[in-house]
């Protein structure tokens, strides 16, 4: 009977790490969530930081417009004279 108890205990704690370590899902263990074992071969998406003022290219299409008007205007004003 005693043979028995211990073969259990030693079942046991070999199968319950190999069947824990094959689930293969994040788990949150004392408020950290932790990844699946596989982690390490998912593919990153990374998102590189964008300017921090959104509307760059607008502000700069309409300084290069203003300055164009500018010069038609100059050209008109110097046919003029």
């Amino acid at each position: 009977m005693r043979w028995n108890g211990i073969s259990a205990s030693v079942t046991m704690a070999l199968l319950c790490p190999l069947m824990l370590a094959a689930t293969g899902c994040q788990t949150t263990v004392g408020g950290q969530t932790l990844p699946s074992p596989y982690y390490l071969k998912d593919d990153v998406q990374y998102y590189p930081a964008g300017p921090e003022f959104k509307l760059s290219n607008q502000v700069q299409a309409l300084e290069e417009y203003k300055l164009e008007r500018e010069k038609l205007r100059a050209g008109v004003d110097d046919e003029a004279q």
